[in-house]
């Protein structure tokens, strides 16, 4: 029987139990489920950077975005906030959207 010892989506239970299959598993308090968390997003982001279709990229983005959102939770921020945030750093400092890459910087 495989092991994996991963953090897994909610569904996975459900899922494993309609094609027949028993598994074992444990709720994580929130300590544990950080750890855990940040593991899967080192995950994710692999996944990301190996994708070779836009399709692929596209679903590794929705995984992470998913992490993303359960990790906002836990540090008590909603999303709204968490995008507030994210649209004042954007105001304050830009975005991506320019692509720029910085060479160097003269004193």
């Amino acid at each position: 029987m495989p092991l994996y010892h991963k953090l897994v989506r909610d569904a996975i239970p459900n899922i494993i139990d309609q094609n027949g299959k028993k598994a074992t598993f444990r709720t994580l308090d929130e300590n544990e489920f950080l750890v855990e968390a940040k593991k899967k997003l080192h995950e994710e982001l692999a996944e990301y950077e190996e994708a070779t279709t836009d399709t692929d990229a596209v679903e590794e983005l929705a995984d992470l975005l998913e992490l993303i959102q359960a990790l906002a939770k836990i540090h008590g921020v909603t999303v709204e906030e968490l995008e507030a945030v994210r649209a004042k750093k954007q105001q304050q400092r830009g975005g991506f959207e320019e692509r720029l890459y910085l060479i160097e910087v003269e004193d």
